[in-house]
């Protein structure tokens, strides 16, 4: 069943790490590496089933494949998960132990920080492999990567702005944000400062509160955001949260947030969005500000070119609106155009014959 799924799916590798004595259980998997090595974040995750994190790294990979790829990065699509309690399995032999796996892949992978896992994590794989993006910024690195995921989720929310209302300024434009973690608080930040007004929501009851005292946000309840009277929704918590309960509630003119996998069936959820006159930004495209700033740190990492880069976001958003106008499809749908135009034509760059490790007339003395 695996070899028939990474079949369908094209899928180029699946390596299961296991170390009795770190007690490491994880599985890295390369989905695609036509445009360069594939870059995904590790994820530690207490999976109720094996067969579950299979399930999801198969998901995951796929997915940095076209963010890497949307983003005009030249780099693949991977990722990594681990099987366990973020808060007590973790030690600095568990990530070493995974650290000698990703160096045994080459290159193949390239490491960096996702859900369950820190800079800290990342710089003891670093003690085992240069293959690791998002270690401490001791290292010359860029630390952790949420500022900067904030950061293209902002200006991607001032383009589907424009795309909504036919102006990116949000002075006076009211947001509503599920769920006020790293990310979503840093975008809080930048909306506040831009002029917009907040409506925040989130299981961490002390999240809530610091929006509220910093921003001068307004509380409401987890399910009550739904229904709130706003321009944009930033769903920043929970995938599949677009579905067939909660779009009819919906009172907003966009949706952007940083929040992965948020339409629960792309094709049934993408239409009724549509068809509700929602203008939906595609939430990989949206959230690769993150994936961006860290892949700068394989040029030799620079905070000004970085930023630069992240901020382009707005211009690929804007790719995918204009994809989605001129070809009468969803924007989920333009941005999968996008990655898959670009994936195709560096798989159609002509392969020219270079002579490299072998002498071929070596035997003709």
């Amino acid at each position: 069943m695996i070899f028939t799924e990474m079949e369908q799916g094209d899928y180029e590798q699946l390596v299961f790490c296991q170390d009795k004595a770190s007690g490491l259980k994880a599985i890295i998997c390369i989905h695609d590496t036509t445009l360069g090595p594939a870059l995904g974040g590790i994820r530690f995750w207490n999976y109720e089933r094996e067969e579950d994190a299979i399930t999801d790294v198969l998901r995951l990979a796929k997915g940095m494949t076209y963010k890497n790829a949307a983003a005009g990065l030249n780099l693949g699509g991977g990722k990594a998960v681990v099987i366990g309690d973020a808060s007590k399995d973790k030690s600095e032999a568990f990530f070493r132990s995974l650290g000698r796996y990703i160096n045994n892949l080459g290159g193949r992978y390239i490491a960096a920080e996702d859900v369950g896992t820190t800079v800290e994590d990342m710089d003891f794989i670093y003690q085992e492999t240069d293959y690791v993006c998002g270690v401490s910024e001791a290292y010359g690195s860029s630390g952790n990567p949420s500022p900067f995921t904030a950061l293209g989720l902002f200006v991607a929310t001032q383009r589907t702005a424009k795309e909504a209302f036919g102006s990116d300024d949000l002075t006076g434009k009211t947001v509503s944000v599920q769920g006020v973690g790293n990310v979503a608080y840093s975008l809080c930040k930048h909306l506040h400062e831009a002029g917009a007004k907040l409506i925040v929501t989130d299981i961490n009851e002390r999240a809530v509160q610091r929006a509220v005292d910093d921003f001068g946000a307004e509380a409401v309840g987890l399910d009550d955001i739904y229904s709130v009277e706003a321009d944009i929704f930033a769903p920043c918590a929970l995938g599949g949260i677009l579905n067939d309960e909660t779009i009819p509630e919906l009172k907003v003119k966009a949706i952007c947030g940083s929040a992965n996998n948020q339409l629960l069936d792309i094709e049934k959820h993408g239409k009724m969005l549509q068809d509700a006159g929602i203008v939906y930004a595609p939430d990989y495209v949206v959230n690769s500000g993150g994936v961006i700033n860290v892949a700068d740190e394989l040029e030799g990492y620079n905070k000004e070119r970085a930023t630069a880069k992240v901020k382009d976001v707005y211009n690929q958003i804007d790719k995918i609106f204009t994809i989605a106008k001129e070809e009468n499809i969803s924007p989920q749908h333009a941005a999968d155009h996008l990655a898959e135009a670009r994936i195709k034509a560096i798989q159609n760059v002509k392969s020219v014959y270079t002579q490299t490790d072998k002498n071929i007339l070596s035997g003709r003395k």
